[in-house]
């Protein structure tokens, strides 16, 4: 025991963290990505994930989102958002998003608990067609998890990829952070202001909250 023990720490880097570090998927990566509809400007603090091994990760996202040609409602298919492909850790079970709404302003948690269906899904081979490429494209995976946000701490999350219809997995609601902004490590201060135009088409039209 202890010298397999031994061998395990002067091999972490090579040898047996390597085969719980590499998940075995079809793909290189799937993607995490954030939006909100357009006007409702957003900082994300951070998008956290717990893998189905039960490996934590935290930030593994966060900054500006991008935004919908939409203000109210959502986009009858997203997929993408601001976000980057997550190497090296495996399918998700659990996200949790920590998100400034700058619009009210207000600070919200949610968690986003994936359920077996959508890593079931993420797993099937599809076959569609590309209307870029024109031609039917084989080994293409719905590996994109979109999460919109949105005033008043709702959240919905879409399941996606490239040619691929997105599927819908469920819509959230957040609870307001009782720390505030960053945690309440910058004395109640917001990222950064509402932007003029931002402002100015809330003026006029107001948020549309239970749009979304």
């Amino acid at each position: 025991m202890k010298r397999n023990f031994l061998a395990c720490v002067l091999a972490l880097l090579s040898g047996c963290a390597t085969s719980q570090a590499q998940p075995k998927l079809p793909f290189d990566a799937w993607y995490a990505g954030t939006f909100a509809p357009d006007h409702m400007e957003v900082w994300v603090e951070s998008v956290d994930v717990i893998d189905r091994r039960g490996l934590a990760y935290e930030r593994v996202n966060g900054g500006v989102p991008s935004y919908a040609s939409t203000t109210a409602g959502w986009p009858s298919h997203p997929a993408g958002g601001a976000g980057k492909g997550l190497r090296g850790i495996d399918l998700p079970e659990i996200i949790f998003v920590r998100w400034q709404s700058l619009v009210e302003p207000q600070t919200y948690n949610v968690r986003i608990n994936v359920p077996e269906w959508v890593r079931e899904e993420m797993l099937k081979p599809q076959a569609p067609y590309c209307r870029g490429e024109k031609r039917v494209v084989e080994g293409m995976y719905r590996r994109f998890i979109t999460i919109g946000l949105a005033p008043g701490g709702i959240a919905k999350a879409w399941l996606g990829g490239p040619c691929l219809q997105s599927i819908e997995i469920g819509r959230f609601e957040a609870a307001v952070s009782k720390l505030g902004p960053s945690l309440g490590q910058n004395e109640g201060r917001y990222a950064y202001p509402l932007s003029d135009k931002a402002k100015a088409y809330i003026e006029q039209h107001g948020v549309p909250y239970g749009s979304w």
